[in-house]
């Protein structure tokens, strides 16, 4: 199935392109196409990888975290693994 991003992405660059050609056809110009600022993001990586959360945990309490900012745990202090 395909993502909500992907959508959004994709009905943003017809309607676009829709209104550079309304424009162009128009005003008779080139100039009018309007710029995509939006077409990068069609390509990057989504994020859904293996890698794009890791959980680390404290082996004494199991506390649990993604975020890169824990290196140790803040109920004992150990290391996170």
């Amino acid at each position: 199935m395909v993502g909500s991003r992907t959508v959004t992405a994709a009905v943003g660059v017809a309607v676009s392109l829709v209104v550079s050609v309304a424009l162009w056809w128009y005003f008779e110009s080139f100039v009018f196409f309007l710029f995509l600022p939006f077409v990068p993001f069609l390509f990057r990586d989504g994020g859904g990888g293996d890698d794009a959360e890791r959980v680390r945990e404290c082996p004494e309490c199991g506390f649990r975290t993604t975020a890169d900012a824990y290196e140790f745990c803040p109920r004992d202090g150990r290391r996170l693994d």
